[in-house]
């Protein structure tokens, strides 16, 4: 299964941060033996960088709307992301949950959206802090997986991340136990909700991933690749958890 990293720069970047994506791709240079790179800048910044990227590094978008157009405000359609030149799109991730108020239907009919446009959908799922210390944070994820992977997923279309959001941005990282526990219980439910096709549906961790904690993160069991928050706004950060997914392949 070939690794996939993938960057979310949330709302970060300008245009003199496609300078950082040029460095990126112009060492990645899609290289199909090695992992699979993929840069989800704010949709500002989606044609412009997949312009630049193209043949080379994937570009996605951060969040679409379920529908293909209509009057709703400020929103972007999976269809326009694709007109733009992306490749995937991340739905369902937990900023988006928390302050935007997503559910897994929702996240699921964003999923299916994404699919409709030709775009390949990167679901993400995971517990907050006061639901793992509850003891709740295989069951939370487990749910989440039942109802926002449509149960038509396949590994072309879909990656699902893991990111316990108490570790996002903090610092702060599951033990290896806690991540290989979690990714084995992922690809369990993957496997009740789609049978031998959950096999192929690349697990992403994400998380506080950074260069020093990522060939550790991405060689245990079951991780199938890093969705990386604020080191993938630099190349240098960027290429070095890269070249660390690179060792698994």
């Amino acid at each position: 299964m070939r690794p996939l990293v993938a960057g979310n720069w949330k709302m970060n970047g300008l245009g003199a941060s496609l300078a950082e994506i040029e460095i990126m791709a112009a060492d990645v240079n899609g290289a199909p033996d090695g992992p699979e790179a993929l840069i989800c800048p704010p949709a500002t910044l989606v044609a412009r960088a997949a312009a630049q990227a193209v043949g080379r590094i994937a570009i996605g978008g951060q969040d679409c709307h379920a529908e293909p157009s209509g009057a709703f405000t400020g929103d972007i359609s999976a269809e326009m992301l694709k007109d733009a030149g992306a490749r995937y799109v991340i739905v369902g991730h937990s900023e988006r949950r928390q302050f935007h108020g997503e559910t897994d239907r929702d996240v699921a009919a964003k999923a299916r959206a994404a699919w409709r446009a030709g775009l390949s959908a990167v679901i993400c799922v995971g517990e907050s802090e006061a639901e793992r210390d509850a003891g709740r944070a295989l069951d939370i994820v487990a749910n989440q997986v039942r109802n926002s992977v449509p149960d038509d997923a396949d590994g072309a279309r879909a990656a699902v991340a893991y990111e316990p959001v108490w570790a996002i941005g903090t610092g702060r990282t599951p033990t290896n136990w806690e991540i290989t526990q979690m990714h084995a219980h992922i690809r369990a439910e993957l496997a009740g909700l789609l049978g031998a096709g959950g096999r192929d549906v690349r697990i992403l961790y994400g998380g506080s991933v950074k260069p020093a904690n990522a060939g550790e993160i991405l060689a245990l069991p079951d991780v199938g690749g890093a969705l990386v928050g604020g080191a993938s706004l630099k190349a240098k950060d960027f290429l070095e958890i890269f070249r660390a997914a690179s060792r698994k392949v």
